[in-house]
């Protein structure tokens, strides 16, 4: 049985850190353990251009250590309105790695994303042609049965979008289904998912165990466990087109625990442990190296790390919650349990 596990330093490929006071509460788990994260731009208002995504991502480093070696990856946020100028000056910005495709009202501060697809087509040209990436929240915001709605995204709207452009680079994020899971692996090159903690160790079960659980609840959803068991097949198999993204996204424990609470899973104090535990679960430890660390720089041209980290099999307690606002701390994934793999540093978060 393996006690120890060292790998290259990972990246995560999907994070939200806030801003302001909630920014410095969490963006300091994140670049503990981990060299780059792609961080989303669902902002109030929204990050929509080079010059906005340049000042967040002074305020992230900002809110760490001078000494830091985190690397913030910036990526702007898809409207109606994006121009073609507007991707050119991204793509030439060394700190901007893709944009994001929010459907409008999809999930939290989504409320200026996309309402047709058409209107984005010069800007979806641009990226196509400048190799910048398409970050995709497949869901759509009908109707449809919430635990349907990757399907007939995928079906209705990306599986037409990723033929008309046949060059643009797709992540769809946060996948959840068989579905996403068949569209990835057989589609034309330059597809990839992100592929996040509680969607390999959790189903919709887990929403329901002894009461609804608030924490549990993140878009999309919880899905049935043969699902699961399709997410978790493709992310511990070695391709080269599932890699790690946490979606870690924190909200106070007063707007979870509410009449109607928001959608978000806060993982980043366990953003790489979690993961080991999941595929110690499938028996592919082995393959973690590749998932967490290597796929990502590989789809997005950038070099792999080259310091490691060590995990040791040793469980540790996940605290009740952290501080975060004031008053409202913020209730992490697995609060007040136990996680059986810790990163191996000088003190514990």
């Amino acid at each position: 049985m393996t006690e120890r596990l060292v790998i290259i330093q990972p990246d995560d490929w999907h994070l939200h850190l806030r801003d302001g006071a909630a920014l410095a509460s969490v963006a300091p788990f994140t670049a503990r353990r981990f060299r780059r994260a792609v961080v989303m731009p669902n902002l109030r208002p929204p990050v929509t251009n080079t010059e906005q995504a340049l000042a967040y991502r002074q305020r992230i480093l900002d809110a760490l250590p001078r000494d830091t070696s985190f690397d913030p990856l910036m990526t702007l946020y898809l409207t109606d309105n994006t121009s073609p100028k507007v991707i050119s000056e991204a793509a030439a910005c060394e700190h901007v790695v893709g944009v994001k495709l929010y459907p409008a009202g999809a999930t939290t501060n989504s409320d200026f994303g996309v309402t047709r697809l058409d209107k984005t087509e010069p800007a979806l040209e641009q990226m196509a042609a400048l190799g910048m990436p398409l970050l995709v929240h497949g869901e759509v915001t009908d109707k449809t049965d919430v635990f349907e709605r990757e399907k007939r995204f995928i079906d209705s709207v990306l599986a037409p979008l990723a033929q008309r452009h046949p060059q643009l680079k797709i992540v769809l994020e946060h996948i959840t289904t068989s579905d996403a899971v068949a569209f990835v692996n057989t589609g034309r090159p330059g597809l990839a998912a992100t592929v996040t903690p509680q969607h390999l160790l959790m189903n919709r079960n887990d929403l329901f165990a002894g009461g609804v659980r608030p924490h549990h609840f993140c878009l999309p959803v919880l899905k049935h466990e043969r699902h699961r068991e399709a997410v978790m097949e493709a992310a511990t198999s070695g391709s080269a087109r599932f890699f790690l993204g946490t979606d870690s996204a924190p909200h106070a424990r007063s707007s979870k625990e509410t009449a109607c609470g928001c959608a978000g899973i806060f993982s980043a104090h366990a953003g790489i442990e979690l993961y080991a535990e999941a595929f110690e679960q499938a028996g592919r430890l082995e393959q973690l190296q590749k998932f967490a660390s290597e796929n990502g720089p590989d789809f997005y041209g950038l070099p792999r790390n080259t310091d490691t980290i060590t995990l040791v099999r040793e469980p540790w307690q996940v605290p009740v919650s952290y501080p975060f606002l004031d008053n409202d701390p913020l209730v992490p994934l697995r609060s007040g349990e136990t996680i059986s793999w810790r990163l191996e540093n000088p003190r514990h978060d």
